[in-house]
Order: C-alpha cells, then sequence, then structure tokens
C-alpha cells in the first residue's frame, strides 16, 4: 500500500496538485511506518542483527554477496521519510521552494522503492513496479521540460 500511495503522491507532485500529494504523501508514510512495526515485531522480534542477518541472505540472493548494510539504508529512508512529511506539512510553498533539497529527497526515494519492488521481488508485483518507475519517469521528464520552458 505504501508502494501504490508513493507513486499517487510522486504523480500529484509531479502534476502541480500539492495539497492532494501532500496527503498521499503522508498515508503512503504511515503504511511504510506499520510495515516497519509489523515487520520488527512479528517477523525479526524487535531485533537488528535478525533483520540484519535477513537483508544479507536477501541481498545474497540476488547479488552474491552477504552483506546486510542495506538494512542501514532503510533507517535513513525512514528518518527522512517522516521528516520530510513534516516538512512538507510546514508550507507547499517553502517545501517546492528548495527544489535542490526535494529533488534529493525524491531522487533517494525513487532508488529505494525501485530495489523494494523491483529488485528485491519478483512476478507481477515486479513488472507493475516496472511500469509504474517508467510512468514516473516520463512524468518527471515532462515536468523538467516542462520547467525549463518557463
Amino acid at each position: 500500500m505504501a508502494a501504490i500511495l508513493y507513486f499517487a503522491a510522486m504523480v500529484g507532485w509531479l502534476t502541480q496538485k500539492d495539497r492532494p500529494s501532500r496527503l498521499l504523501w503522508t498515508a503512503a508514510c504511515a503504511f511504510y511506518l506499520a510495515h516497519l512495526v509489523a515487520a520488527f515485531s512479528f517477523y525479526h522480534h524487535w531485533s537488528h542483527a535478525a533483520a540484519y542477518t535477513e537483508t544479507a541472505r536477501q541481498t545474497f540472493e540476488v547479488f552474491g554477496l552477504r552483506w546486510g548494510g542495506g538494512l542501514y539504508f532503510n533507517y535513513v529512508f525512514t528518518a527522512v521519510w517522516i521528516a520530510d512529511v513534516l516538512r512538507w506539512w510546514c508550507g507547499i510553498d517553502r517545501y517546492r521552494s528548495r527544489r535542490a533539497l526535494t529533488t534529493a529527497i525524491h531522487s533517494f526515494f525513487a532508488f529505494m522503492f525501485f530495489n523494494a519492488t523491483v529488485v528485491f521481488v519478483g512476478g507481477w508485483t515486479r513488472w507493475l513496479a516496472v511500469a509504474a518507475m517508467a510512468a514516473l519517469a516520463v512524468l518527471v521528464a515532462r515536468a523538467s521540460a516542462c520547467q525549463g520552458a518557463d
């Protein structure tokens, strides 16, 4: 659900529908946090070591490298998302005016969502995510072209 709401929020953001996008962004963060709490509670039993080991196992399956450091990217992702939601609620005009920061955050998020929905999963979910990411790339290109024309 967090990934679907992320996609919807980004579509709204890129098409200048700021207020609904902010609500979707906030809801996506809330679903992500619920996912995080459920994973740590029911799967990892609130153990960083267990989460690190599982991350290393999954990374090995995909890349042949037994490394759990991707878990730290998830920790940063969580902190940045919460901070970004709060920043967006402090004012949409101010949020849009800090283009470099916002671009950096959304680029990081796109990277994280791509990994979560394409690299580390398979089946129809992967292909749906590929299509969604391609659509976002088109919207980003169009939005950039429109900004360049202004």
